[in-house]
């Protein structure tokens, strides 16, 4: 009888004793604040990105003190994007995670929005969402949300730059000086090329200043740059083309005697190069100009492997075919 009240009050004391260890717990995770949390590990800092643009910057910010990855490589749709078991197990061992936002990796929003309860997790374009800044264009076909393909503006990059910066500076304070002394660097070579793209546009005559692609991640680049956007799809690749879009523009190319259209490097060619044919069936010689590189990085070969490259590449081909 003594051992079997025993055996209660020792059952009764691990059972309280559990209760109050996991109530601890709760309390400890529900006081946690990613955004305020500093670095205490071992460098360098384990960063995953998503797209290609976003993993270029990481890594020039970063320099020697972060160990970058990228999640989603040259010829890939981030639109698309299924995260696959190898990344799950990446993001989790991350110390730092950086992704577009603006619902470009719409099918991951719910992962990162999980992990940002428990790690420093970024939207590179926080701040322009957060101030609702005058340029972010809002596409009525997208329903409610900003357009995400800022980087093709190399001057609101500059901005998602500048914030990127000073989030590094805060979590990781004792290298703040290698970060802004690397931003300054890297916000020059990007403002440089928005002024190559300036100069190098311009020489396209104006009847001529029409790009057409695949879909629409070029409207930012249009607006800065005083081209006349004519994608075929919408924000998303996977968004469907209609026959009323399809004639429409046809017909615009026809009556501009436009040179020349463009496809994708992470998009399908068919839909554009069906241009080609139907305006040749109207009297109207249409080419493909050459490949832009909308929604990813392209291979090393390419020279469009890094942020910088791929807009230079965009802008050489689409002056090259439409001068």
């Amino acid at each position: 009888m003594l051992r079997n009240r025993r055996r209660e009050n020792w059952l009764r004391l691990l059972i309280c004793f559990t209760v109050l260890f996991w109530a601890g717990c709760r309390n400890d995770v529900s006081s946690f604040d990613p955004a305020t949390a500093t670095f205490a590990g071992q460098y360098p800092i384990k960063v995953v990105c998503t797209t290609g643009p976003v993993t270029d910057m990481l890594r020039e910010l970063g320099g020697e003190h972060m160990q970058v990855t990228g999640l989603m490589g040259p010829g890939v749709d981030p639109h698309l994007y299924n995260q696959l078991p190898a990344d799950r197990r990446l993001l989790r061992a991350a110390d730092m995670i950086f992704y577009n936002g603006l619902h470009l990796e719409g099918r991951m929003t719910e992962v990162f929005k999980e992990l940002g309860e428990r790690k420093r997790t970024v939207a590179v374009t926080e701040e322009l969402e957060e101030a609702k800044d005058a340029r972010l264009r809002t596409p009525p076909e997208f329903a409610g949300y900003y357009d995400p393909h800022v980087w093709h503006d190399p001057e609101l990059w500059a901005v998602c730059v500048t914030f990127v910066i000073t989030v590094l500076c805060e979590f990781d304070p004792p290298h703040r000086d290698d970060y802004e002394r690397n931003g300054h660097a890297y916000l020059a070579k990007v403002r440089a090329a928005a002024e190559y793209c300036r100069t190098q546009l311009a020489t396209i005559p104006s009847e001529q200043r029409v790009l057409v692609s695949a879909h629409d991640a070029f409207g930012y680049f249009c607006l800065a740059y005083g081209l006349t956007g004519k994608p075929l799809k919408g924000i998303s690749t996977e968004d469907e083309v209609s026959m009323g879009r399809m004639d429409e523009v046809i017909e615009f190319l026809v009556a501009h005697k436009v040179k020349a259209v463009f496809v994708e490097s992470a998009v399908k060619p068919e839909t554009v190069q069906s241009l080609v044919e139907q305006c040749r069936s109207k009297g109207h010689a249409l080419r493909i100009g050459g490949e832009l590189y909308a929604d990813a990085l392209g291979s090393p070969e390419s020279g469009a492997d890094n942020y910088l490259g791929m807009i230079k590449a965009n802008v050489d081909t689409i002056v090259r075919a439409l001068k």
